[in-house]
């Protein structure tokens, strides 16, 4: 058994969405990662892509695009780009996916590749992800791939789901976790879920603007 199909078996033991399981199975992670870490893409490891930022764990990557609910035709925001591979499983699941990348060159590698991977509906824009993109809004999902230490950090964001809404992300310090908010009527719920370790959200980060660029469906 190959280490994608061997990773593939393992996902599906534990993650229960077969939505998931087809759209991780459908993107060639391999067009995520630089081409000296190719033979270990389908690894379930984090590896690093530039700019001291990683590819994340595929494990970390479907259990995220799991509790986001994600059906086909929801509008989601995915904040930090890194590779790109976060935002093409999104859309390999039918979404239509705005992704916020702060470092410009990240942004750039991971359009091309966005590219290799023939991967559409998905539009990169470089900018501070911690305000979200009010300009898109209102999504019915936000993925964020970067830990903020305390949830008041993300109000920001989950200002911008709609009804009904879900976001999913990384909150603490050393002991991170994964929380989903889900926006009920006029208020949240709060739910916690898995234990994991990402980079620091960064806010404040000055940015070039008007950087956007757009893969179509």
């Amino acid at each position: 058994m190959g280490d994608r199909e061997a990773l593939l078996s393992r996902l599906a033991r534990v993650i229960a969405d077969e939505r998931v399981l087809a759209a991780v199975a459908a993107v060639p992670r391999e067009a995520f990662v630089p081409p000296g870490l190719r033979s270990r893409a389908w690894e379930d490891t984090a590896l690093p892509i530039g700019a001291d930022q990683t590819i994340s764990q595929p494990f970390v990557v479907a259990r995220m695009c799991e509790l986001l609910e994600v059906s086909p035709g929801d509008r989601v925001l995915d904040v930090g780009t890194g590779s790109g591979y976060h935002a093409a499983v999104l859309a390999a699941m039918g979404a239509q996916v705005w992704s916020i990348e702060r470092h410009a060159e990240l942004s750039r590698s991971a359009e091309l590749a966005l590219a290799r991977a023939h991967a559409t509906g998905i539009t990169l824009v470089v900018g501070d992800g911690t305000l979200g993109l009010p300009e898109a809004a209102p999504f019915d999902a936000i993925n964020v791939a970067a830990a903020a230490e305390e949830v008041s950090e993300l109000e920001s964001l989950w200002a911008q789901l709609a009804p009904d809404g879900r976001l999913v992300a990384p909150v603490g310090g050393l002991d991170q976790r994964l929380i989903i908010i889900r926006r009920t009527g006029p208020g949240w719920t709060r739910t916690d879920a898995d234990p994991v370790r990402f980079v620091p959200l960064i806010p404040d980060f000055p940015t070039p603007t008007g950087m956007i660029r757009r893969r179509g469906r």
